[in-house]
Protein backbone atom coordinates (compact mmCIF):
# COMPACT_ATOMS: atom_id res chain seq x y z
CA UNK A 1 0.00 0.00 0.00
CA UNK A 2 1.11 3.57 -0.65
CA UNK A 3 1.84 5.69 2.36
CA UNK A 4 -0.11 8.90 2.97
CA UNK A 5 2.49 11.15 1.34
CA UNK A 6 2.67 8.97 -1.78
CA UNK A 7 -1.13 9.04 -2.12
CA UNK A 8 -1.10 12.81 -1.86
CA UNK A 9 1.56 13.09 -4.57
CA UNK A 10 -0.34 10.84 -7.00
CA UNK A 11 -3.63 12.63 -6.38
CA UNK A 12 -2.01 16.05 -6.72
CA UNK A 13 -0.52 14.95 -10.02
CA UNK A 14 -3.95 13.73 -11.15
CA UNK A 15 -5.46 17.10 -10.26
CA UNK A 16 -2.90 18.90 -12.47
CA UNK A 17 -5.61 18.51 -15.08
CA UNK A 18 -9.10 19.83 -15.66
CA UNK A 19 -10.60 16.88 -13.81
CA UNK A 20 -12.61 17.94 -10.77
CA UNK A 21 -12.15 14.67 -8.87
CA UNK A 22 -9.51 11.96 -8.55
CA UNK A 23 -9.58 8.70 -6.62
CA UNK A 24 -7.16 5.87 -5.80
CA UNK A 25 -8.38 2.38 -4.95
CA UNK A 26 -5.58 0.17 -3.66
CA UNK A 27 -6.02 -3.53 -3.04
CA UNK A 28 -4.04 -6.44 -1.68
CA UNK A 29 -5.86 -9.71 -1.58
CA UNK A 30 -5.59 -13.47 -1.21
CA UNK A 31 -8.07 -16.06 -2.53
CA UNK A 32 -7.93 -19.68 -1.43
CA UNK A 33 -10.06 -22.53 -2.72
CA UNK A 34 -10.11 -26.22 -1.84
CA UNK A 35 -12.35 -28.68 -3.65
CA UNK A 36 -13.23 -32.31 -2.97
CA UNK A 37 -14.75 -34.92 -5.28
CA UNK A 38 -16.44 -37.28 -2.86
CA UNK A 39 -13.89 -37.66 -0.05
CA UNK A 40 -10.75 -36.96 -2.13
CA UNK A 41 -9.05 -33.61 -2.64
CA UNK A 42 -9.51 -32.61 -6.28
CA UNK A 43 -8.30 -28.99 -6.38
CA UNK A 44 -6.33 -26.70 -4.12
CA UNK A 45 -5.02 -23.26 -4.92
CA UNK A 46 -4.12 -19.95 -3.34
CA UNK A 47 -3.66 -16.78 -5.39
CA UNK A 48 -2.50 -13.32 -4.42
CA UNK A 49 -3.27 -10.04 -6.14
CA UNK A 50 -2.12 -6.49 -5.66
CA UNK A 51 -2.79 -3.37 -7.63
CA UNK A 52 -4.28 0.08 -7.83
CA UNK A 53 -7.16 1.59 -9.77
CA UNK A 54 -7.15 5.31 -10.59
CA UNK A 55 -10.25 7.24 -11.56
CA UNK A 56 -10.61 10.82 -12.73
CA UNK A 57 -13.81 12.56 -13.61
CA UNK A 58 -15.16 15.95 -14.50
CA UNK A 59 -18.87 16.51 -14.21
CA UNK A 60 -20.29 13.19 -15.37
CA UNK A 61 -17.38 12.24 -17.64
CA UNK A 62 -15.12 9.57 -16.17
CA UNK A 63 -11.88 7.81 -17.11
CA UNK A 64 -10.44 4.80 -15.31
CA UNK A 65 -7.21 2.84 -15.43
CA UNK A 66 -5.42 0.29 -13.28
CA UNK A 67 -2.01 -1.25 -12.80
CA UNK A 68 -0.29 -3.88 -10.68
CA UNK A 69 2.90 -1.82 -10.91
CA UNK A 70 2.67 0.53 -7.95
CA UNK A 71 5.99 2.33 -8.04
CA UNK A 72 5.65 6.09 -8.31
CA UNK A 73 7.00 6.33 -11.88
CA UNK A 74 4.41 3.82 -13.13
CA UNK A 75 1.57 5.53 -11.29
CA UNK A 76 2.55 8.97 -12.57
CA UNK A 77 2.64 7.58 -16.12
CA UNK A 78 -0.83 6.06 -15.69
CA UNK A 79 -2.18 9.35 -14.33
CA UNK A 80 -0.76 11.26 -17.27
CA UNK A 81 -2.45 8.89 -19.72
CA UNK A 82 -5.80 9.32 -17.97
CA UNK A 83 -5.45 13.10 -17.59
CA UNK A 84 -5.20 13.54 -21.36
CA UNK A 85 -8.98 13.15 -21.44
CA UNK A 86 -9.36 16.46 -19.61
CA UNK A 87 -6.30 18.50 -20.50
CA UNK A 88 -3.66 20.28 -18.39
CA UNK A 89 -4.41 22.72 -15.59
CA UNK A 90 -2.66 24.42 -12.69
CA UNK A 91 -1.41 21.96 -10.03
CA UNK A 92 -3.60 21.55 -6.94
CA UNK A 93 -2.11 20.26 -3.72
CA UNK A 94 -4.08 17.45 -2.07
CA UNK A 95 -3.88 16.94 1.69
CA UNK A 96 -5.35 13.74 3.10
CA UNK A 97 -6.84 13.10 6.51
CA UNK A 98 -7.27 9.45 7.46
CA UNK A 99 -10.61 8.34 8.88
CA UNK A 100 -10.49 5.23 11.06
CA UNK A 101 -13.67 3.19 10.72
CA UNK A 102 -15.12 0.70 13.18
CA UNK A 103 -14.90 -2.96 12.17
CA UNK A 104 -18.44 -4.34 12.35
CA UNK A 105 -17.44 -7.77 11.04
CA UNK A 106 -14.98 -9.34 13.50
CA UNK A 107 -13.18 -12.57 12.66
CA UNK A 108 -12.51 -15.13 15.41
CA UNK A 109 -10.79 -17.94 13.47
CA UNK A 110 -8.65 -16.52 10.67
CA UNK A 111 -9.35 -18.86 7.73
CA UNK A 112 -6.02 -18.36 5.96
CA UNK A 113 -4.14 -19.15 9.17
CA UNK A 114 -6.06 -22.37 9.83
CA UNK A 115 -4.39 -25.57 8.63
CA UNK A 116 -5.26 -27.18 5.31
CA UNK A 117 -6.25 -30.29 7.27
CA UNK A 118 -8.89 -28.32 9.22
CA UNK A 119 -10.47 -27.05 6.03
CA UNK A 120 -10.40 -30.46 4.33
CA UNK A 121 -12.08 -31.91 7.42
CA UNK A 122 -14.98 -29.44 6.98
CA UNK A 123 -15.46 -30.66 3.42
CA UNK A 124 -15.23 -34.34 4.34
CA UNK A 125 -17.87 -33.83 7.03
CA UNK A 126 -20.18 -32.34 4.41
CA UNK A 127 -19.49 -35.26 2.06
CA UNK A 128 -20.22 -37.91 4.69
CA UNK A 129 -23.45 -36.23 5.68
CA UNK A 130 -24.61 -36.07 2.06
CA UNK A 131 -23.77 -39.73 1.42
CA UNK A 132 -25.71 -40.83 4.49
CA UNK A 133 -28.95 -39.35 3.18
CA UNK A 134 -29.63 -42.05 0.60
CA UNK A 135 -27.73 -44.78 -1.22
CA UNK A 136 -28.71 -43.16 -4.52
CA UNK A 137 -26.31 -40.27 -3.83
CA UNK A 138 -23.40 -41.31 -6.04
CA UNK A 139 -21.30 -38.14 -6.26
CA UNK A 140 -20.65 -35.16 -4.02
CA UNK A 141 -18.61 -32.11 -4.98
CA UNK A 142 -17.76 -29.78 -2.13
CA UNK A 143 -15.58 -26.71 -1.94
CA UNK A 144 -14.56 -24.01 0.48
CA UNK A 145 -13.68 -20.54 -0.74
CA UNK A 146 -11.81 -17.95 1.31
CA UNK A 147 -11.19 -14.29 0.46
CA UNK A 148 -9.01 -11.86 2.42
CA UNK A 149 -8.97 -8.33 1.02
CA UNK A 150 -7.19 -5.22 2.24
CA UNK A 151 -8.22 -1.94 0.61
CA UNK A 152 -7.11 1.66 0.91
CA UNK A 153 -9.17 4.40 -0.70
CA UNK A 154 -8.11 8.02 -1.07
CA UNK A 155 -9.44 10.90 -3.12
CA UNK A 156 -8.95 14.53 -4.01
CA UNK A 157 -11.56 15.59 -1.44
CA UNK A 158 -9.05 14.65 1.25
CA UNK A 159 -10.48 11.24 2.14
CA UNK A 160 -8.21 8.40 3.24
CA UNK A 161 -9.80 5.23 4.59
CA UNK A 162 -8.81 1.57 4.97
CA UNK A 163 -10.86 -1.59 5.26
CA UNK A 164 -10.15 -5.29 5.78
CA UNK A 165 -12.62 -7.84 4.43
CA UNK A 166 -12.73 -11.57 5.15
CA UNK A 167 -15.23 -13.97 3.60
CA UNK A 168 -15.76 -17.74 3.73
CA UNK A 169 -18.20 -19.92 1.83
CA UNK A 170 -18.91 -23.65 1.75
CA UNK A 171 -20.59 -25.02 -1.38
CA UNK A 172 -21.93 -28.55 -1.85
CA UNK A 173 -23.33 -30.14 -5.00
CA UNK A 174 -24.88 -33.58 -4.44
CA UNK A 175 -25.86 -35.87 -7.32
CA UNK A 176 -28.46 -38.64 -7.14
CA UNK A 177 -29.21 -41.34 -9.69
CA UNK A 178 -32.04 -43.83 -10.10
CA UNK A 179 -31.72 -45.72 -13.36
CA UNK A 180 -31.47 -43.15 -16.15
CA UNK A 181 -32.88 -40.43 -13.93
CA UNK A 182 -30.15 -38.15 -12.51
CA UNK A 183 -30.75 -35.04 -10.41
CA UNK A 184 -28.63 -32.65 -8.37
CA UNK A 185 -29.01 -30.44 -5.32
CA UNK A 186 -26.99 -27.45 -4.11
CA UNK A 187 -26.43 -25.57 -0.87
CA UNK A 188 -23.85 -22.78 -0.41
CA UNK A 189 -23.87 -20.70 2.80
CA UNK A 190 -21.25 -18.01 3.43
CA UNK A 191 -20.46 -14.96 5.55
CA UNK A 192 -18.06 -12.07 6.11
CA UNK A 193 -16.55 -14.12 8.88
CA UNK A 194 -13.87 -16.61 9.82
CA UNK A 195 -14.18 -20.38 10.15
CA UNK A 196 -16.31 -19.89 13.27
CA UNK A 197 -19.19 -19.46 10.81
CA UNK A 198 -19.29 -23.23 10.38
CA UNK A 199 -20.12 -23.64 14.04
CA UNK A 200 -23.43 -21.93 13.17
CA UNK A 201 -23.94 -23.57 9.77
CA UNK A 202 -22.40 -26.99 10.21
CA UNK A 203 -20.95 -28.78 7.17
CA UNK A 204 -23.22 -31.71 8.05
CA UNK A 205 -26.35 -29.57 7.61
CA UNK A 206 -25.08 -28.19 4.31
CA UNK A 207 -24.32 -31.63 2.88
CA UNK A 208 -27.64 -33.00 4.06
CA UNK A 209 -29.71 -30.24 2.46
CA UNK A 210 -27.92 -30.62 -0.89
CA UNK A 211 -28.44 -34.38 -0.90
CA UNK A 212 -32.07 -34.21 0.20
CA UNK A 213 -32.77 -31.81 -2.67
CA UNK A 214 -31.28 -34.23 -5.21
CA UNK A 215 -33.29 -37.17 -3.84
CA UNK A 216 -36.51 -35.15 -3.81
CA UNK A 217 -36.08 -34.25 -7.50
CA UNK A 218 -35.73 -37.93 -8.45
CA UNK A 219 -39.41 -38.33 -7.61
CA UNK A 220 -40.60 -34.96 -8.94
CA UNK A 221 -43.15 -34.71 -11.75
CA UNK A 222 -43.08 -32.23 -14.60
CA UNK A 223 -44.66 -28.92 -13.60
CA UNK A 224 -47.86 -27.76 -15.32
CA UNK A 225 -47.93 -24.27 -16.82
CA UNK A 226 -50.33 -21.36 -16.68
CA UNK A 227 -51.26 -18.35 -14.56
CA UNK A 228 -51.69 -19.27 -10.91
CA UNK A 229 -50.99 -18.15 -7.35
CA UNK A 230 -47.39 -18.79 -6.28
CA UNK A 231 -45.84 -18.90 -2.82
CA UNK A 232 -42.10 -18.23 -2.89
CA UNK A 233 -40.32 -19.48 0.21
CA UNK A 234 -37.90 -17.50 2.34
CA UNK A 235 -34.10 -17.35 2.01
CA UNK A 236 -32.88 -17.68 -1.58
CA UNK A 237 -36.41 -16.93 -2.77
CA UNK A 238 -35.24 -13.33 -2.38
CA UNK A 239 -33.27 -13.73 -5.61
CA UNK A 240 -36.50 -12.91 -7.46
CA UNK A 241 -36.62 -9.45 -5.87
CA UNK A 242 -32.84 -9.03 -6.29
CA UNK A 243 -32.95 -9.68 -10.02
CA UNK A 244 -36.37 -8.48 -11.09
CA UNK A 245 -36.47 -5.30 -8.99
CA UNK A 246 -33.16 -4.72 -7.19
CA UNK A 247 -31.08 -4.11 -10.31
CA UNK A 248 -33.72 -1.68 -11.53
CA UNK A 249 -33.21 0.36 -8.33
CA UNK A 250 -29.46 0.74 -8.83
CA UNK A 251 -28.34 4.16 -10.06
CA UNK A 252 -26.32 2.34 -12.74
CA UNK A 253 -29.64 1.88 -14.56
CA UNK A 254 -31.74 4.68 -13.06
CA UNK A 255 -29.35 7.53 -13.93
CA UNK A 256 -29.36 6.58 -17.61
CA UNK A 257 -33.13 6.11 -17.82
CA UNK A 258 -32.60 2.38 -18.30
CA UNK A 259 -34.85 1.39 -15.40
CA UNK A 260 -38.59 0.90 -15.20
CA UNK A 261 -38.41 2.77 -11.86
CA UNK A 262 -36.69 5.95 -13.10
CA UNK A 263 -38.38 9.14 -11.75
CA UNK A 264 -40.75 7.17 -9.50
CA UNK A 265 -39.54 8.23 -6.04
CA UNK A 266 -42.52 8.73 -3.75
CA UNK A 267 -44.81 6.66 -5.95
CA UNK A 268 -46.44 3.36 -5.09
CA UNK A 269 -44.62 0.63 -6.98
CA UNK A 270 -45.47 -2.36 -4.77
CA UNK A 271 -48.16 -3.79 -2.57
CA UNK A 272 -48.52 -2.00 0.77
CA UNK A 273 -47.36 -5.32 2.28
CA UNK A 274 -43.87 -4.78 0.84
CA UNK A 275 -40.94 -3.07 2.55
CA UNK A 276 -37.62 -3.76 0.85
CA UNK A 277 -34.19 -3.02 2.28
CA UNK A 278 -30.58 -3.05 1.14
CA UNK A 279 -28.36 -3.14 4.25
CA UNK A 280 -24.58 -3.19 3.93
CA UNK A 281 -24.10 -2.90 7.70
CA UNK A 282 -25.40 -6.32 8.85
CA UNK A 283 -22.69 -7.74 11.17
CA UNK A 284 -20.76 -10.46 9.32
CA UNK A 285 -23.29 -10.40 6.45
CA UNK A 286 -22.08 -11.99 3.22
CA UNK A 287 -22.53 -8.74 1.30
CA UNK A 288 -21.49 -6.41 4.15
CA UNK A 289 -18.54 -4.00 4.24
CA UNK A 290 -17.44 -1.34 6.70
CA UNK A 291 -17.15 1.13 3.83
CA UNK A 292 -18.18 0.96 0.21
CA UNK A 293 -15.59 0.95 -2.56
CA UNK A 294 -15.49 4.74 -2.66
CA UNK A 295 -14.67 4.87 1.05
CA UNK A 296 -18.15 5.94 2.21
CA UNK A 297 -19.61 4.34 5.33
CA UNK A 298 -21.99 1.54 4.49
CA UNK A 299 -25.67 2.22 5.20
CA UNK A 300 -29.03 0.60 5.72
CA UNK A 301 -31.12 1.75 2.76
CA UNK A 302 -34.91 1.41 2.86
CA UNK A 303 -35.67 1.11 -0.85
CA UNK A 304 -39.42 0.55 -0.61
CA UNK A 305 -41.51 1.47 2.43
CA UNK A 306 -45.05 0.04 2.61
CA UNK A 307 -45.12 -0.14 -1.19
CA UNK A 308 -43.78 3.40 -1.77
CA UNK A 309 -40.45 3.85 -3.59
CA UNK A 310 -38.27 5.51 -0.96
CA UNK A 311 -34.69 5.37 -2.25
CA UNK A 312 -32.36 4.20 -4.97
CA UNK A 313 -28.90 2.69 -4.48
CA UNK A 314 -26.50 5.42 -5.59
CA UNK A 315 -22.76 5.76 -6.19
CA UNK A 316 -21.06 9.16 -6.42
CA UNK A 317 -20.72 9.45 -10.20
CA UNK A 318 -24.28 8.37 -10.97
CA UNK A 319 -25.39 10.58 -8.10
CA UNK A 320 -24.00 13.52 -10.07
CA UNK A 321 -26.10 12.48 -13.04
CA UNK A 322 -29.19 12.29 -10.83
CA UNK A 323 -28.48 15.35 -8.68
CA UNK A 324 -28.50 13.14 -5.59
CA UNK A 325 -26.03 12.15 -2.87
CA UNK A 326 -24.29 8.78 -2.68
CA UNK A 327 -26.01 6.17 -0.50
CA UNK A 328 -22.76 4.26 0.12
CA UNK A 329 -23.69 1.76 -2.60
CA UNK A 330 -20.50 1.79 -4.69
CA UNK A 331 -18.93 -1.65 -5.15
CA UNK A 332 -16.45 -3.44 -7.41
CA UNK A 333 -14.89 -6.88 -7.73
CA UNK A 334 -11.31 -5.66 -7.53
CA UNK A 335 -8.98 -2.81 -8.49
CA UNK A 336 -9.41 -3.87 -12.13
CA UNK A 337 -13.00 -2.57 -12.16
CA UNK A 338 -14.40 0.94 -12.01
CA UNK A 339 -17.01 0.99 -9.24
CA UNK A 340 -20.71 1.59 -9.69
CA UNK A 341 -23.90 1.25 -7.65
CA UNK A 342 -24.56 -2.32 -6.52
CA UNK A 343 -26.61 -4.23 -3.96
CA UNK A 344 -25.17 -5.60 -0.70
CA UNK A 345 -27.62 -7.53 1.53
CA UNK A 346 -31.01 -7.01 -0.10
CA UNK A 347 -34.23 -8.40 1.32
CA UNK A 348 -37.96 -7.97 1.72
CA UNK A 349 -38.66 -7.22 5.38
CA UNK A 350 -40.70 -9.60 7.54
CA UNK A 351 -44.44 -9.16 7.47
CA UNK A 352 -47.16 -10.26 9.86
CA UNK A 353 -48.82 -13.09 7.92
CA UNK A 354 -48.36 -16.69 9.03
CA UNK A 355 -46.79 -19.14 6.59
CA UNK A 356 -49.49 -21.77 7.00
CA UNK A 357 -52.24 -19.24 6.27
CA UNK A 358 -50.80 -18.46 2.83
CA UNK A 359 -52.07 -21.73 1.36
CA UNK A 360 -55.68 -21.17 2.40
CA UNK A 361 -58.01 -20.69 -0.56
CA UNK A 362 -55.55 -21.79 -3.29
CA UNK A 363 -57.25 -24.41 -5.48
CA UNK A 364 -54.26 -24.81 -7.76
CA UNK A 365 -50.91 -23.08 -7.37
CA UNK A 366 -47.17 -23.51 -7.00
CA UNK A 367 -45.06 -23.52 -3.87
CA UNK A 368 -41.54 -22.46 -4.95
CA UNK A 369 -39.51 -23.95 -2.12
CA UNK A 370 -36.15 -23.02 -3.62
CA UNK A 371 -35.28 -20.73 -6.51
CA UNK A 372 -32.57 -21.18 -9.13
CA UNK A 373 -31.02 -18.72 -11.54
CA UNK A 374 -32.67 -16.36 -13.97
CA UNK A 375 -32.41 -13.29 -16.16
CA UNK A 376 -33.92 -9.81 -16.19
CA UNK A 377 -34.06 -6.70 -18.37
CA UNK A 378 -33.73 -3.70 -15.97
CA UNK A 379 -35.32 -1.30 -18.47
CA UNK A 380 -38.54 -3.29 -18.76
CA UNK A 381 -38.36 -5.35 -15.57
CA UNK A 382 -39.17 -8.53 -17.54
CA UNK A 383 -37.73 -11.65 -15.91
CA UNK A 384 -37.56 -15.42 -16.18
CA UNK A 385 -36.50 -17.52 -13.17
CA UNK A 386 -36.14 -21.25 -12.73
CA UNK A 387 -37.57 -22.97 -9.67
CA UNK A 388 -35.07 -25.58 -8.48
CA UNK A 389 -37.42 -27.15 -5.91
CA UNK A 390 -41.18 -26.77 -6.18
CA UNK A 391 -44.42 -28.39 -5.09
CA UNK A 392 -47.95 -28.17 -6.41
CA UNK A 393 -50.61 -26.67 -4.17
CA UNK A 394 -54.03 -28.27 -4.49
CA UNK A 395 -57.07 -27.24 -2.45
CA UNK A 396 -54.92 -25.38 0.04
CA UNK A 397 -52.48 -28.26 0.60
CA UNK A 398 -48.89 -28.94 -0.49
CA UNK A 399 -49.01 -32.08 -2.65
CA UNK A 400 -46.40 -33.53 -5.01
CA UNK A 401 -42.93 -32.18 -5.93
CA UNK A 402 -42.42 -30.77 -9.43
CA UNK A 403 -39.45 -30.01 -11.69
CA UNK A 404 -38.94 -27.84 -14.74
CA UNK A 405 -40.91 -24.89 -13.32
CA UNK A 406 -40.12 -21.26 -14.09
CA UNK A 407 -41.62 -17.91 -13.13
CA UNK A 408 -42.20 -15.38 -15.91
CA UNK A 409 -43.31 -11.78 -15.57
CA UNK A 410 -42.35 -8.17 -14.85
CA UNK A 411 -40.84 -6.85 -11.64
CA UNK A 412 -43.29 -3.96 -11.50
CA UNK A 413 -46.21 -6.40 -11.70
CA UNK A 414 -44.92 -8.97 -9.24
CA UNK A 415 -44.42 -6.29 -6.58
CA UNK A 416 -48.03 -5.14 -6.86
CA UNK A 417 -49.37 -8.71 -6.84
CA UNK A 418 -47.79 -9.68 -3.50
CA UNK A 419 -50.82 -10.12 -1.24
CA UNK A 420 -49.23 -11.88 1.76
CA UNK A 421 -45.82 -11.52 3.46
CA UNK A 422 -44.90 -13.98 6.19
CA UNK A 423 -42.92 -13.35 9.38
CA UNK A 424 -40.17 -15.94 8.73
CA UNK A 425 -37.41 -13.75 7.25
CA UNK A 426 -34.27 -15.62 6.16
CA UNK A 427 -31.28 -14.61 4.04
CA UNK A 428 -29.12 -16.68 1.68
CA UNK A 429 -25.90 -16.08 -0.23
CA UNK A 430 -25.01 -15.61 -3.86
CA UNK A 431 -22.69 -13.87 -6.31
CA UNK A 432 -23.93 -11.00 -8.45
CA UNK A 433 -22.42 -9.99 -11.78
CA UNK A 434 -22.64 -6.54 -13.36
CA UNK A 435 -20.46 -3.91 -15.00
CA UNK A 436 -18.14 -3.65 -11.96
CA UNK A 437 -17.55 -7.40 -11.79
CA UNK A 438 -18.74 -10.25 -9.60
CA UNK A 439 -19.44 -9.38 -5.97
CA UNK A 440 -20.90 -11.23 -2.95
CA UNK A 441 -24.53 -10.34 -2.20
CA UNK A 442 -27.09 -11.61 0.26
CA UNK A 443 -30.65 -12.09 -0.91
CA UNK A 444 -33.55 -12.72 1.42
CA UNK A 445 -37.18 -12.50 2.30
CA UNK A 446 -39.88 -14.12 4.36
CA UNK A 447 -42.21 -16.37 2.39
CA UNK A 448 -44.36 -14.25 0.07
CA UNK A 449 -47.54 -15.01 -1.83
CA UNK A 450 -48.10 -13.66 -5.32
CA UNK A 451 -51.79 -13.66 -6.22
CA UNK A 452 -51.15 -14.42 -9.90
CA UNK A 453 -48.05 -15.01 -12.03
CA UNK A 454 -47.25 -16.97 -15.16
CA UNK A 455 -45.67 -20.35 -14.40
CA UNK A 456 -43.78 -22.05 -17.17
CA UNK A 457 -43.78 -25.83 -17.02
CA UNK A 458 -42.89 -28.96 -18.96
CA UNK A 459 -45.98 -31.09 -18.26
CA UNK A 460 -48.32 -31.97 -21.10
CA UNK A 461 -51.83 -31.12 -19.98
Amino acid sequence: MLNKKECELVLSHAMSSNADFAELFEEEGVNEAIGLLNDKVETMNRTSRSGIGIRLYKGVQSVYGYSNETDMDSLFALVEDLAQAFGKAEPREIVLEETVVKNNHPVVIEPLEASIEEKIDLLQRAYKSAKEVDERIFKVQSSIGIVKQYVQISNSNGKLVKDTRTRVRLAVHAYAKDGDNMQSGFEGPGASSGLEFFEQRSPESVGKIAAETAILLLNAKDCPSGKMPVIIDNGFGGVVFHESCGHSLEATAVAKNLSVFTNKLGQQIASTKVTAIDDGTIPNGWGSQNVDDEGNLQQKRVLIKDGILNSYMIDTLNGRRMGMESTGSSRRQSYKFEPTSRMSNTYIAAGTDKFEDMFVGIEKGLYAKKMGGGSVNPKTGEFNFSVSVGYMIENGKITYPVKGASLIGKGSEILLNIDMVSDNLLRAQGMCGSSSGSIPTDVGQPAIRISSITVGGTANE
